[in-house]
């Protein structure tokens, strides 16, 4: 019987899809959790994984690539890149090799992939063609609304990073974002903010784009207008009748 892996992000959907795999598991299945540890993440994670451990039953292993001292700085500095048409370089090294190094051959992975986010499934599928997937989320009808609501329900405080209105639990400074979540970096955290257009500047690259005069153009970030993008205050966590469908089968397993 091959191994469960819960690939845990400190996120809402990971922790649900988690104690979904856990509860859904056959009694002789071994079933882990695991998390890949980055520095620039916020300290409030790591009370939120030992929250999540108690609620799952199980230990969280902390992992992390200790070559870049599990920093995406040292990532960023040492290969001299940040990001491009196939992702960031930071996920490659710090989540994506940890990964490999973990798993075995033939794990179930499951991972917080919600209903809604079913382009990044495939788009994780088509660079990682030899890994089996478990998406339980999106089989179950679970949106990332409802992963909030169930969090908060089992008696969990959400990580700090969603309290201050952002959509993910990423790193502070992720790459990826684009102008109003770096705008809102800006104001939450802008030692953030300096050290990435700081870290621009070093390696002669861009992080975010805007459109302009109908094109779409590369803007440093100490050029970034302060009203540029919309980045939503607020997190929506309105639960469905999936939620509670889910939360009435792992209660009752407990």
């Amino acid at each position: 019987m091959s191994r469960i892996v819960n690939w845990f992000s400190c996120g809402a959907a990971s922790a649900v899809a988690s104690k979904m795999a856990i509860t859904r598991a056959a009694p002789d299945q071994e079933v882990v959790t695991a998390y890949c540890q980055i520095r620039e993440e916020h300290p409030d994670n790591m009370r939120f994984l030992k929250d999540c451990e108690e609620w799952l039953g199980q230990e969280i292993i902390i992992l992390g690539n200790d070559k870049y001292s599990r920093s995406i700085y040292e990532v960023f500095w040492r290969t001299r890149f940040l990001k491009g048409p196939s992702g960031a370089r930071c996920t490659g090294e710090l989540k994506k090799a940890v990964r490999h190094d973990f798993q075995k051959p033939n794990d179930l992975l499951v991972m917080g992939y919600t209903v809604g986010e079913e382009g990044r499934l495939d788009r994780f599928l088509a660079a990682n063609n030899d890994a089996r997937v478990w998406p339980i989320l999106q089989e179950c009808g679970i949106s990332h609304s409802d992963c909030l609501a169930m969090i908060e329900r089992a008696g969990i405080e959400l990580p700090v990073m969603y309290k201050l209105g952002y959509r993910n639990n990423n790193c502070i400074g992720c790459v990826k974002g684009e102008a109003g979540y770096w705008n809102k970096i800006r104001v939450d955290f802008p030692d953030v903010f300096k050290r990435m257009s700081d870290m621009e500047r070093l390696l002669g690259r861009t992080v975010c784009k805007i459109e302009k005069g109908g094109k779409i153009l590369r803007v440093p970030l100490k050029e970034l207008p302060p009203e540029q993008g919309d980045y939503p205050n607020e997190p929506d966590i309105d639960c469905s009748i999936f939620c509670h469908l889910e939360e009435t089968k792992y209660r009752g397993s407990a």
